[in-house]
């Protein structure tokens, strides 16, 4: 049985002054609560607008890291242009000068902007209480609904706030925000969390029938908890929610990695369906496109913005399941043989274009001069404009339609597309209890061994220990590359300050024509990566200390 996250958003078709109103963060009169809780479908529009949210702190949204992808503060990922700007140089500056973190703010900073969003919620179901004369049953299911979206709103805060002792955010349950309360602990976080998401999964359905085919359900809650609850590194909790969600929730990997991502199949737990017709777009794809794509006459090349690093494609074993020596290509002199990339596994071969590769039914030339793909060294200009300073660029979510349509649906569309957001996907879960069980004592390999199975990658057998993490580290990495996983995940196994600190990334340069390619490692930072250990836990904005008496600065902080 497939279920699939799809977006009911019918807003758009309603717009009198009377629907407008109630849709105001502060329902403020009794003829807007009259109508919210008048009929259902109002009632739907109403806590439709919550499921937003899933794209909002997704990685085509603006408020996981102000439309930049995470993945730019690790070493998989390189951002093309030393120009501050969302898509350009902001993870860079991060990068290089992490001081410029601050209680000030940040673009990692959600605070107010996800409590808007709690208050929003919380709205909803004190309006409910007060004014709902629907069934318990049908109560029930709208309370289970709200909850879940609250705890997904909590857990953006809780993975950048809680740290330890220190950690921890201000929970409310209700509209009473009042002006001074101190934040919980980790503990009461973690607990504040779980408690929305079990209640979500007992009483949401396992599915909904055709009519509301897409709303959050029984399963989704469940692998929403299987990921939090290895943040809160409550091992238990993590693998039973996994294993409900693997066990009955009629998921199934799907056959074709490259399709795993994309939303509408048997994989997808958890997704936002963008809509071009109800202007429900995002301009992810365009600043990805490799020099090329964007052709239109009069308009200047755009793409490129962040590229994989040679240490990312590194990771990746050949379709044999063997560990590639790259030492030939390290060498600080041009060599004329051709790296190994088409003998890269499969998950390679879908997430990543590089020179020699076939797309869109040409062929990628990443050389200084190349029509189709272009190479260029990080700070030879102040913005990549379609090259890639690593040679190398990210074909993981760009769609496949010719140029030609590619160009018509993003001009007609002003440079915005309509790909899926697929936030929650069956390899993870698999993966998330691999990592459960992995501090349990139980059979973590079994859950890594079948996400590689899918890619044809055989089995591995006989690892333990350390050995063990860092296979499910890698194959986290790897199989949930660019989905917004890998800086919190070193955040939250605190290593990032060892092997994110004092670092630079590389890049493989390739320069000639077909049949006389010589590749040359490149530098593609200028100076060295830092992670200050302070970054383990985000700090409360000023904007909340200074009026808010009762909540104190976490100690990392002062």
């Amino acid at each position: 049985m497939k279920h699939r996250f799809i977006l009911i958003l019918a807003i758009a078709a309603l717009s009198t002054a009377a629907c407008t109103e109630y849709l105001e963060t502060t329902p403020t009169t009794k003829v807007s609560d009259i109508m919210t809780w008048s009929d259902q479908q109002y009632t739907d529009l109403y806590i439709n607008s919550f499921y937003t949210y899933i794209a909002e702190y997704g990685q085509f949204g603006s408020l996981q890291f102000s439309s930049n992808m995470t993945e730019g503060l690790t070493n998989t990922l390189k951002y093309g242009s030393p120009t501050p700007g969302s898509h350009y140089g902001d993870s860079n500056n991060y990068l290089f000068y992490p001081e410029r973190i601050t209680n000030q703010g940040s673009l990692l900073d959600v605070w107010s902007a996800t409590y808007n969003r709690i208050r929003r919620v919380n709205e909803f179901l004190v309006s409910l209480g007060k004014y709902s004369k629907y069934s318990d049953e049908v109560n029930t299911r709208y309370e289970a609904q709200a909850r879940f979206f609250r705890a997904f709103l909590y857990f953006q805060l809780a993975k950048r706030h809680c740290y330890g002792a220190d950690g921890g955010v201000v929970l409310y349950e209700d509209v009473n925000f009042v002006k001074d309360k101190a934040h919980a602990t980790e503990a009461e976080t973690w607990d504040f969390i779980s408690s929305d998401l079990d209640f979500a999964a007992a009483n949401l359905p396992a599915r909904w029938d055709a009519a509301n085919d897409g709303r959050i359900n029984k399963y989704m809650a469940l692998a929403l908890k299987s990921r939090v609850m290895l943040y809160a590194e409550r091992w238990e909790d993590a693998k039973a929610a996994a294993d409900s969600v693997i066990i009955n929730g009629g998921y199934a990997l799907v056959d074709d990695y490259a399709k795993s991502w994309k939303g509408d199949n048997s994989e997808s737990i958890i997704q936002f369906k963008y809509s071009l017709a109800n202007k429900l777009s995002h301009a992810h794809e365009i600043y990805h496109v490799p020099y090329g794509d964007f052709t239109r006459v009069g308009e200047a090349e755009i793409g490129g913005t962040a590229t994989p690093t040679q240490e990312m494609v590194e990771m990746y074993e050949d379709k044999d399941g063997n560990t590639v020596d790259w030492s030939t290509w390290h060498s600080t002199s041009p060599v004329s043989a051709r790296p190994p990339y088409d003998d890269l596994e499969p998950r390679f071969q879908a997430t990543v274009l590089y020179n020699g590769a076939e797309w869109k039914g040409g062929v990628m030339e990443c050389t200084p001069t190349g029509n189709y793909g272009r190479y260029m060294k990080y700070r030879a200009d102040g913005y990549p404009n379609g090259r890639t300073v690593t040679g190398y660029y990210l074909k993981k979510f760009l769609q496949t339609t010719t140029d030609e349509e590619f160009d018509s649906m993003i001009i007609s569309n002003g440079k915005r597309g309509d790909a899926t957001w697929v936030e929650l996907r069956l390899a993870e879960v698999y993966l998330n209890r691999a990592e459960a069980l992995y501090h349990t004592g139980g059979d973590a390999l079994a859950d890594v061994n079948a996400v590689r199975a899918r890619v044809g990658l055989p089995a591995k057998t006989s690892v333990s220990g350390d050995a063990l993490f860092d296979l499910i580290r890698r194959e986290r990495t790897i199989e949930l590359s660019y989905e917004g996983h890998l800086w919190w995940d070193m955040r939250r196994w605190k290593l990032a300050a060892t092997e994110y600190n004092n670092y630079r990334c590389h890049g493989i340069k390739p320069e000639g024509s077909p049949g006389s390619y010589t590749f040359e490692y490149v530098e593609v930072d200028d100076e060295d990566r830092k992670f200050p250990a302070r970054l383990y836990v985000l700090p409360i904005p000023t904007s909340e200390t200074n009026n808010n008496s009762a909540i104190k600065q976490y100690q990392a902080w002062l």
